[in-house]
């Protein structure tokens, strides 16, 4: 009993609501909330359209405050607070209403439990317990699929999700697809849309909130799953596992081609000159000639006129040209500032040199028509092109010429150090 007022307290100090989205539970949602009442009185729990006994239950546990003509309206006087949705609209969507109100109504943090039984709201002080040792992270209640009585099928969806949740982030965590959870309300808000409505949002949540930057801990909960004939489970295998799918498959792309290699050349910036030298390119496993050619590449990509595209761009083409990733990734960055000015000056001389104009025409005193614009973006973009093709060798070659110098060095230093 101290141990759970204990609890009760933490929670209220730590401002942290329970919400519970459920559709057609009756039979499990009276247990769990009265677990959960055990440690808090701050409840959300979104009605999502039940057809069956809901309704009574909600009624015979307790009074709740309904958020009358839309969540904007939600009465403030009691901790307990019913959201109902005329017809189901899937667990993604439910959550987000929870979230909003829960945001709306000042809490800080929000656990998300699933309403049919297979969570123990004993396991809430595991939770809050590792929210203060690591503050504002998302903290999930990972099960053990191994145990005897969980379905293969769950088996399986466990293991995929966390490969590739690992492909997405590069973090590897026990369990992704868990629906017990707390959440930093403010962290969610750095989000304005999401995508998802469905079971896949769980996935999508924690994957967006680890590209940035939001910690992920996960704690062991137990996990209990009803005999075969007394399972309810609204989980859709075909349908929902193409969407999982489907956003998995998205999730990925955005990753490789876009989130993984911005994240990757803002570590770098935290690393200095000798730093990114020495690791990439000194120490780097691949030829002189290799890493030649992936600065070849990326600063001809970085110099060209691809704008917003170059990293994306560059690590395809070093992918297929099969060159070195990071080092093509790594030089395609010198279109950033404060070099971006001199690029697209030098770009614009050298294009008037090959046209042959004797005059800028960045002079406008006859005004700015559309012929003005079409003659400096041809002559910037033939301009930067030839850049490119200037710089890049030069690079290249200099790049060659230094590794074969400097990694000379380091073998003759470490021959030195072995005698």
């Amino acid at each position: 009993m101290v141990v759970t007022e204990s609890i009760r307290h933490k929670m209220q100090v730590l401002k942290c609501v329970v919400i519970i989205p459920t559709y057609n539970n009756a039979g499990t949602l009276e247990k769990v909330i009265r677990g959960i009442q055990e440690y808090t009185d701050d409840i959300i729990v979104i009605n999502d359209g039940s057809t069956d006994e809901t309704a009574e239950v909600l009624k015979k546990v307790g009074s709740w405050q309904l958020p009358i003509g839309g969540i904007d309206n939600a009465i403030t006087s009691s901790p307990h607070y019913l959201i109902t949705i005329g017809r189901n609209t899937g667990k993604g969507f439910a959550l987000r209403q929870g979230f909003k109100l829960a945001s709306e109504l000042g809490y800080r943090y929000a656990i998300t439990i699933d309403s049919d039984g297979q969570h123990f709201p004993e396991d809430i002080p595991k939770l809050i317990e590792a929210i203060e040792k690591h503050p504002d992270s998302v903290i999930i209640g990972a099960r053990n699929m191994n145990q005897n009585g969980v379905p293969g099928t769950s088996n399986f969806g466990h293991t995929f999700s966390i490969f590739w949740f690992k492909v997405e982030t590069g973090l590897r965590i026990q369990d992704v697809q868990s629906g017990y959870r707390l959440y930093p309300i403010d962290k969610l808000k750095m989000i304005h849309h999401f995508y998802s409505r469905k079971y896949e949002f769980e996935v999508e949540v924690l994957v967006r909130l680890a590209w940035r930057g939001v910690s992920i801990q996960s704690v062991p909960v137990q996990i209990w799953y009803a005999p075969k004939a007394e399972r309810v489970s609204h989980f859709r295998k075909g349908r929902d596992f193409a969407r999982t799918t489907l956003l998995n498959t998205i999730l990925v792309f955005a990753a490789l081609l876009w989130i993984r290699p911005f994240y990757f050349v803002k570590s770098l910036r935290k690393k200095s000159f000798k730093e990114i030298i020495r690791e990439y390119f000194i120490n780097s496993k691949d030829t002189n000639a290799k890493l030649a050619w992936s600065v070849v590449l990326g600063i001809f990509i970085g110099v060209s006129p691809f704008w917003g595209y170059q990293m994306v761009i560059a690590v395809s083409l070093a992918h297929f040209f099969k060159l070195n990733k990071f080092v093509a990734l790594v030089t395609s960055n010198i279109s950033l500032p404060p070099l971006i000015p001199f690029i697209m000056f030098i770009s614009y001389l050298i294009g008037g040199f090959v046209l042959g104009v004797e005059t800028s025409h960045f002079e406008y005193s006859s005004g700015i028509d559309f012929q003005w614009i079409k003659q400096n973006l041809i002559q910037y973009i033939l301009g930067s092109f030839v850049f490119g093709m200037v710089l890049a060798p030069f690079s290249g070659l200099m790049t060659f010429l230094l590794l074969v110098i400097f990694r000379k060095k380091v073998q003759a230093k470490e021959m030195n150090t072995n005698h």
